[in-house]
């Protein structure tokens, strides 16, 4: 029998989610456009419906975020998860609790639901949820346009680019974006450590507790590395002694990122022209 012990694999690095994606199909258009245009599009019909209070105008940005989604960008479980239980579930939740919360006052002429004891449930404190929770979820799901196809470098880029907000903001703040997927792996190599040498162990409230505060210091350690060597990085490489920098990736605004915008506006456009939801209480 061997005295060598078994050695343990290396713990992996997370994955960073600030890397470059793989190329994907030409029809996930929405990986080729311009993030501030995958921003603008959506934004005004996100600004309406915080002000609409009927149920078809959200159902029907709903539809139209979830069309653009399906057909924009890969397909995984994920996404899957996100759009048809997480983002319904929550609609629901949210509408539920907001029925409870409306002031039968108001409401009190519609249509008895239910009545226990004293209390009763009308249809229109049903509406008024339902309405609330429909709202809020077309509003995350016109955010997730965005959010689910696009990284975090592009988008500094863009803004620096397109907007022109200084490279000093925009790069300090990707630094500290970065430092997420590295303190994920710091923590990793931590926990591996502590395993390896029984510090810590046991079960139950106790010795988790002990477990998070022996993390601590070490992370912290690492954290200051970390933040030492990116400052010298940045100093070596003249950061901020000029009023801008030269690009070595560039986030250009096309042709096709001008002609989504106009067309989700165009189609918000004819959305809110055809259910009017002004004209609703």
């Amino acid at each position: 029998m061997s005295d060598t012990a078994p050695l343990t694999a290396a713990p992996a690095a997370p994955a960073d989610p600030y890397a470059q994606r793989a190329a994907a199909s030409a029809l996930r258009f929405l990986y080729a456009l311009n993030p501030l245009a995958k921003l603008a599009a959506p934004l005004p019909a996100m600004l309406v419906l915080v002000f609409v209070r009927d149920a078809a105008t959200p159902a029907a940005f709903l539809a139209l975020a979830y069309v653009v989604l399906l057909v924009g960008v890969d397909f995984t479980r994920r996404l899957a998860a996100v759009l048809f239980l997480a983002i319904p579930a929550s609609a629901v939740a949210i509408g539920f609790g907001f029925s409870l919360w409306t002031d039968a006052s108001r409401v009190d002429q519609s249509v008895v639901v239910w009545q226990i004891g004293g209390w009763t449930m009308y249809g229109g404190a049903l509406e008024v949820g339902f309405a609330t929770g429909l709202r809020l979820a077309a509003i995350v799901a016109l955010t997730l346009i965005a959010g689910l196809s696009t990284i975090g470098p592009d988008l500094v880029r863009a803004t620096v680019q397109q907007l022109r907000v200084p490279y000093r903001i925009g790069y300090t703040a990707l630094a500290a974006f970065r430092f997420v997927p590295r303190f994920g792996h710091e923590l990793d190599v931590i926990r591996q450590a502590h395993r390896v040498r029984g510090a810590h162990g046991g079960r139950g409230p106790f010795a988790a507790t002990a477990r998070w505060f022996g993390y601590i210091v070490p992370l912290l350690a690492g954290a200051i590395r970390h933040a030492e060597r990116v400052a010298l990085a940045m100093d070596a490489r003249a950061f901020g002694a000029h009023p801008d920098r030269t690009e070595r990736h560039l986030v250009p605004w096309r042709a096709r990122d001008t002609v989504f915008v106009l067309a989700f506006w165009a189609v918000s456009a004819v959305l809110l022209i055809a259910l009017f939801p002004w004209g609703l209480a």
